[in-house]
């Protein structure tokens, strides 16, 4: 029922308590005026009924409308007292409110019925409940997503990165990683692969050795003696580097790993190093450069979550489609799951509902206090003003009985 509804009401009821007043007034006036011409004994008694009900529908008017308002408008003592009163009754409303309903043993039985996991998957059986599911965290994702300030985040990514690169040691992750590459064997690779080329090199440039060498040579040496020499030499190399090639446990391989090793060593602990390493991080990661990083990176990301997020058949969202249905799945099918979700909202609503009863109380003081005064009456009258006419009713009514009884026993007893 509105207030519209509500306040029709009130105002049928005082109207019928009045009524019932002016009633007793006028029966009053008449048997007043009749007295004054006929002595028949039943109308001292209706107008012993009609007096004393007056004063009882008086009495009772003043009663309750000196709840709500200053009756007739004057300020009498004691009245208007809801208006008056409103911070203890508001005070008094919320304390009620949490000693009687928002206690453990009233909320717990309550609490211990709630079987969300049920309510979730049943929803969940609907396809259109996870389109819906879908699109609405994808339209929330992608909304903050735009409202990020591109600078903020930019310049929060450069401040992290150069916070993090400055704890680095360039010279110590280079000597690790190249340590991690040798003890793995992976230099073995590199170097077959550059003995392959070595001898490839030599073999397709045979005529360049063969230039090389009689420009090297003495005039009154023939030139098939420099062609042979060349030959042999090119042979040579080529033979040299095929055995690197092909003998994993050539010397040379050997050789270089431990010179790897002591190369590694000497960027881990060498000054030099450092300082050349930190030279480097000044140069190609320097606070401007990691800002100019930072915004490239954050507008790919974003640019990417944003394709994301607006494509129906993306994969971030075919994920969450996936992702909806293997928990929709488990939900139907895995009761410990169940009872296990249902575990954690009971005791997470028990303990919330439970530290949270003096925010309640105060919620509840805190809106009553903030009322104005005249609104405060007018809405707690629209509530139980009706009921309270009948106050007034069965006042004048009562009032009436009681004026009857007394006149009745003063006529017998006279």
């Amino acid at each position: 029922m509105n207030d519209i509804d509500k306040a029709k009401q009130l105002k049928n009821h005082k109207q019928l308590a009045t009524g019932l007043f002016l009633l007793m007034l006028v029966m009053y006036i008449l048997m007043t005026w009749l007295s004054r011409s006929n002595t028949a004994a039943w109308i001292g008694y209706i107008k012993s009924f009609a007096e004393a009900a007056m004063v009882g529908a008086l009495a009772d008017w003043f009663a309750v409308t000196a709840l709500f308002y200053h009756p007739l408008g004057l300020p009498i003592p004691h009245t208007n007292l809801i208006e008056n009163s409103k911070k203890s009754i508001g005070d008094n409303l919320g304390n009620f409110v949490v000693s009687n309903f928002l206690t453990a043993t009233n909320i717990r039985p309550y609490i211990q019925r709630l079987t969300v996991s049920t309510y979730a998957a049943q929803w969940l059986e609907k396809q259109r409940n996870k389109q819906l599911l879908v699109t609405e965290v994808a339209r929330l994702l992608n909304d903050i997503v735009q409202k990020l300030d591109s600078n903020t985040i930019a310049q929060f990514l450069a401040r992290k990165g150069n916070e993090l690169i400055g704890e680095i040691q360039l010279n110590v992750l280079v000597s690790n990683a190249l340590t991690y590459f040798l003890n793995k064997n992976e230099h073995e690779a590199l170097i077959t692969l550059l003995a392959q080329k070595v001898k490839g090199y030599i073999s397709e440039n045979e005529s360049l050795v063969k230039e090389k060498v009689k420009a090297e040579s003495y005039f009154f040496i023939p030139k098939f003696v420099d062609n042979k020499l060349a030959t042999k030499i090119t042979n040579g190399l080529q033979g040299y580097f095929e055995e690197i090639e092909m003998d994993k446990n050539h010397r040379i391989r050997t050789e270089i790993a431990d010179q790897l090793y002591v190369f590694a060593e000497k960027l881990k602990t060498d000054p030099k190093w450092e300082s050349q390493f930190d030279e480097l991080k000044k140069g190609l990661l320097s606070e401007e450069k990691m800002k100019e990083y930072a915004t490239a990176i954050w507008l790919s990301l974003k640019k990417t979550l944003q394709q994301e997020l607006t494509n129906e058949s993306s994969i971030m969202l075919t994920y969450f489609y996936k992702t909806i249905d293997e928990f929709a799945v488990k939900l139907n099918t895995d009761e410990g799951f169940r009872k296990k979700i249902d575990g954690w909202i009971h005791y997470n609503a028990y303990k919330y509902i439970l530290k949270n009863t003096n925010r309640v109380a105060g919620l509840i003081s805190d809106t009553v206090g903030n009322w104005e005064g005249r609104q405060l009456s007018q809405k707690l009258e629209l509530e139980v003003g009706k009921d309270l006419q009948f106050i007034r009713i069965n006042g004048t009514i009562v009032g009436g009985l009681v004026g009857l009884l007394i006149h009745t026993l003063t006529e017998l007893l006279s």
